[in-house]
């Protein structure tokens, strides 16, 4: 099921509220205002890179002046990528074995995941060789990190807080908008204090706060890729953010997207 129309209802709906749904009797006074709609932000396209169109991104960040991306399917691959041309310039096979999931670059290290093999990996940040290997509990899907704590989306509203270096779990927080549980959050970014999800099969990207859980911002980027380079609606969805924090920079792409956008905001409306 398409899950865009879902959020969409969830941002035009009231939230749900204790007052709501009170059984006690109406109070005669006027009803009590509404709480505020989560803003939604458009965009601005800045600058359009090429992209590896058979590269089905599942993680993305920004390090060095380079892209470094990890890709699902058969085979998964941990990649580096000039921004500039989207020329590969390093790539890094997995097994067949292992559908490639998301990614994160922490400390010179470079931190993947894989869908349902509970297995992650850990390679070095410059030359891509392996250097270890962790194990987790569910389904890997997006990860990023706050600079001391790995944060793991698995598809569920639940994000997940890993050591770094242990990777055991030491938290999680249920994801909300206006009140409602929001599952399918797939690739991550840490950015300015918050997580931004895009959430699978849409056209939205979320912005969360860690603390709480609750949605504060929802990025809406219908109409960013053309649909005529869309060549299956199902499959090749939005997906990647990477942020460059020194030049305040915003990179994003889907799965197997000819293009790479910097975009900025605008909004919100």
């Amino acid at each position: 099921m398409r899950l865009w129309p879902v959020l969409t209802m969830l941002l035009l709906a009231f939230p749900a509220s204790a007052a709501a749904q009170s059984s006690g009797p109406a109070a005669p006074s006027s009803p009590a205002p509404a709480a505020p709609r989560t803003p939604v932000y458009g965009y601005e396209v800045v600058r359009t890179f090429p992209h590896d169109p058979t590269a089905f991104t599942q993680g993305l960040v920004y390090r060095d002046g380079l892209l470094i991306e990890s890709t699902g399917r058969a085979p998964s691959s941990v990649r580096r990528v000039r921004l500039e041309d989207g020329v590969v310039l390093q790539k890094r096979e997995l097994d067949p074995e292992y559908f490639g999931e998301g990614l994160t670059e922490i400390g010179g290290r470079v931190i993947t995941l894989t869908w349902n093999n509970r297995v992650g990996f850990v390679w070095d940040a410059d030359d891509l060789s392996q250097t270890g290997r962790f194990t987790y509990e569910g389904e890997g899907w997006g990860l990023t990190h706050d600079g001391t704590r790995l944060i793991l989306s698995d598809g569920s509203p639940n994000l997940r807080f890993l050591d770094p270096d242990t990777f055991a779990e030491t938290g999680r927080v249920a994801v909300t908008l206006n009140g409602r549980l929001l599952p399918q959050l797939n690739e991550l970014e840490w950015i300015d204090g918050e997580v931004w999800a895009n959430v699978w099969q849409t056209r939205f990207i979320v912005r969360i706060d860690p603390a709480s859980g609750q949605v504060v911002g929802v990025i809406d980027l219908g109409g960013l890729l053309p649909a005529d380079q869309v060549k299956d609606p199902n499959d090749d969805v939005l997906n990647g953010i990477a942020w460059d924090a020194a030049n305040r920079r915003l990179f994003v792409t889907g799965k197997n997207w000819p293009s790479l956008f910097e975009i900025k905001l605008t909004g919100p409306r």
